[in-house]
């Protein structure tokens, strides 16, 4: 039956071989025997699965948790042509009787299901109907206490298996298991002797950093700021940093999300489906968010603040890169996540067993975040993995190249002004007296006296709370736990003090920004696959993965025959998509052809008319500059709004570009950025106060003229 795998994993999904470990689960639910498959996200474990679902005769129950996640599911395999549908709480009971019906028929060879429904003796008398011959537990490890994700429901499946009238094949699937959870799995859902795979939980293509003593927000809008065309998540502990990093994020131009349990079902689902569909790249949220997502191109996850444990952390992180490209996972580390999570834990765990092993898992990803080791080790020694090389050359610990500053001297400021504030505070009020602030706490409790008040006057009361945070992670100082934790000397201060000990802390290097880029045919397809996206309302990436447009953009496909050699490109999608994505590639290189042309025109006429400048080097035709891509899009009729969102650029990026295309000779319609009228009250304004400052012009308009409608007019009147 193998060989009818490979055939069904050809013809549906567009692979012509299996993954690593894919191969033996297959092949053992495909032998009838119960089976545990422990594989790390983007391992394709929905793929083992699904494969055998469409070779066993009756149907395939998938124990699914979120509707999301069936919903997402459900539509990837609808658009690569296999026959499955879901019933959840979404649906009225006739609805879920007129599915049910239809996979009796055989209409459906997969029917997703939440762990709650099996607790309904109403949704069970449904089921008697069809003849269920596999069973597959998908995020099995919901099952055990001892997880991340725990779910009373699954407990209910053992159950639900014996009361069917012949017992199925059962599967259970997972991507992060302990052995003490993987033995719960096999327990809990009466597994009968089962096998069980464990395929390695190593995810090569994922860089994993820790930072400590970085200001978080700045570093995140930096790191936004130079991966702008990406997609990201930022994951933050509680619903108010949510918020508060989004509006932030937002007040930097960036197009960003939110979600947290504090929103509407409606608003969740809104700002959910704006990411997956890739309207905004940017999603900042709690853990709540994520384990529904099977979006393949997200190129970024960053933990604001240090998650619980190992497990939540690698499955939260493991959720970039599913689509087997480069990928980064960035932990932000300070020690007041070690004083949240212990109060979260302590405040919402009452079972003592069960708080007891929820700190010692606490203090693992503390030690995971101070290690001087390979990151990548940590992770799989953790899971079990043995035989690992010391270093694995992509994580920050090995490819650390950052700028070694000697701070000894300001540590032994902030030490003595601890000290000589008796440690009683916290980091804000020490920040503030060597700052030197005239907060009216301090003085009333006359800490401008201390001779450390103001001893770092020339410094930000930001930057020197970034750098207090940075000592505590070091342990020169430590946190008192409790409400409101206090600032003391930790047990590496007495040295730096006495001037025995230099402490040195490493900076990360400042990238520069491109203010410009140039169109590569990977990003042009990515533009036609939104597009497409659009069209077939579905997320880009159940279109195609960034790996299969990247295959692409490089091997550049001339007929249907080479189209359907690309990974991902199976049957139905070469029927549906083939033709347009072949037009694609034509059209980029002919627009880009066009544009070499008409740079050569006028270079060969500046050559003319200045016969000595030096003759310029040939133009690639692989690239285009970024402002005739927008002009090129303005073109095709696309407002600029629209080709803000199509390339992930600022508004006021996308309007500087129109009018530098403008001052480069290309044509402009100004009716489209201004009116008569608008142009009339512009120019008057002009009249008075001239054009040297734009902001008195703005401010001298009504509310309703933008910033464009203003360049406009000084462009067209003004600019030969």
């Amino acid at each position: 039956m193998m060989n009818q795998a490979l055939d069904i994993l050809k013809r549906y999904f567009g692979y012509s071989q299996f993954r690593k470990g894919q191969n033996k689960v297959i092949h053992s639910l495909l032998q009838s025997v119960d089976t545990v498959a422990i594989m790390p996200t983007g391992a394709g474990k929905s793929l083992s699965y699904q494969i055998p679902a469409l070779l066993f005769e009756g149907v395939t129950l998938v124990i699914s948790p979120l509707i999301s996640l069936m919903k997402d599911q459900v539509d990837s395999l609808h658009d690569a042509g296999v026959s499955a549908t879901f019933i959840n709480s979404s649906l009225s009971m006739n609805e879920a009787w007129e599915r049910i019906n239809k996979a009796r028929k055989g209409e459906y060879k997969l029917l997703y299901v939440a762990p709650e429904r099996l607790e309904a003796e109403s949704f069970l008398s449904l089921l008697e109907s069809l003849s269920i011959s596999f069973v597959a537990v998908d995020e099995a490890h919901c099952v055990s206490q001892w997880g991340h994700d725990f779910r009373p429901s699954y407990r209910k499946i053992g159950t639900f298996v014996e009361s069917l009238p012949h017992r199925p094949i059962l599967g259970a699937f997972t991507a992060t298991a302990t052995e003490e959870v993987k033995e719960d799995i096999v327990h809990l859902l009466k597994l009968e002797n089962p096998q069980v795979f464990i395929t390695g939980f190593d995810r090569p293509n994922l860089k994993f950093s820790t930072l400590k003593g970085e200001n978080k927000k700045f570093f995140i809008s930096d790191y936004c700021l130079q991966h702008r065309n990406e997609s990201g998540i930022i994951y933050a502990a509680t619903r108010k940093e949510v918020d508060q990093l989004q509006t932030y994020l937002k007040g930097k131009g960036f197009l960003v999300g939110k979600y947290h349990a504090g929103m509407s079902d409606l608003d969740r689902q809104k700002s959910q489906e704006a990411f997956l569909f890739d309207k905004t790249p940017l999603i900042v949220a709690t853990n709540a968010f994520g384990m529904g997502i099977d979006k393949s191109n997200v190129r970024f996850v960053i933990h604001y603040n240090m998650p619980k444990n190992m497990e939540a952390y690698y499955q939260e992180a493991g959720r970039a890169g599913r689509d087997g490209e480069p990928a980064n996972c960035i932990l932000l580390f300070s020690p007041q996540d070690v004083v949240l999570q212990r109060y979260l834990i302590d405040n919402n765990i009452f079972n003592p067993e069960r708080k007891v092993n929820e700190h010692k898992k606490l203090q693992d990803m503390a030690d995971y975040c101070h290690t001087a080791r390979c990151l990548r080790k940590e992770i799989l020694e953790y899971f079990g993995e043995t035989d690992i090389p010391e270093e694995c050359g992509n994580c920050s610990n090995c490819t650390d190249d950052r700028d070694i500053v000697d701070i000894t001297l300001d540590t032994q400021k902030i030490l003595s002004c601890v000290l000589r504030m008796r440690e009683r505070f916290g980091v804000n009020l020490v920040a503030e007296v060597l700052k030197g602030s005239g907060n009216k706490k301090l003085m009333e409790l006359r800490l401008n006296q201390l001779s450390t008040y103001g001893l770092m006057s020339e410094r930000t009361i930001q930057e020197i709370k970034d750098q207090i945070n940075y000592l505590i992670a070091e342990d020169y100082l430590q946190l008192s736990t409790g409400e409101y934790p206090v600032v003391k000397c930790g047990r590496k201060a007495v040295l730096v003090l006495k001037g025995n000990e230099q402490v040195f802390q490493k900076v990360l290097r400042k990238a520069k920004v491109k203010e410009e880029e140039s169109l590569t045919l990977f990003e042009y397809l990515r533009g036609l696959r939104r597009e497409v996206a659009a069209n077939e309302h579905l997320p880009p990436y159940m279109i195609f993965s960034d790996s299969t447009l990247r295959e692409m953009a490089e091997s550049c496909p001339r007929n249907r025959t080479e189209f359907l050699r690309l990974g991902g490109v199976g049957e139905r999608k070469l029927e549906k998509y083939g033709d347009i994505f072949l037009q694609g590639v034509q059209d980029f290189f002919q627009k880009q052809a066009k544009m070499i042309q008409s740079t050569k025109s006028e270079r060969a006429l500046e050559s003319h008319l200045e016969p000595a400048r030096l003759e310029q080097p040939q133009e690639k035709v692989s690239k285009v500059p970024s402002f005739l891509v927008t002009y090129m899009l303005y073109q095709e009729g696309k407002s600029l709004e629209e080709i803000a969102r199509l390339r992930n650029y600022k508004l006021i990026t996308i309007q500087d570009h129109i009018l530098r295309a403008f001052k480069e000779g290309h044509q402009i319609s100004w009716s489209d950025f201004i009116s008569d009228d608008q142009e009339q009250l512009i120019l008057t304004v002009i009249q008075t106060l001239g054009i040297e400052k734009l902001r008195p012009i703005k401010d001298a308009l009504p509310a309703d003229v933008d910033w464009m409608a203003i360049k406009s007019v000084i462009a067209k009147n003004f600019n030969s």
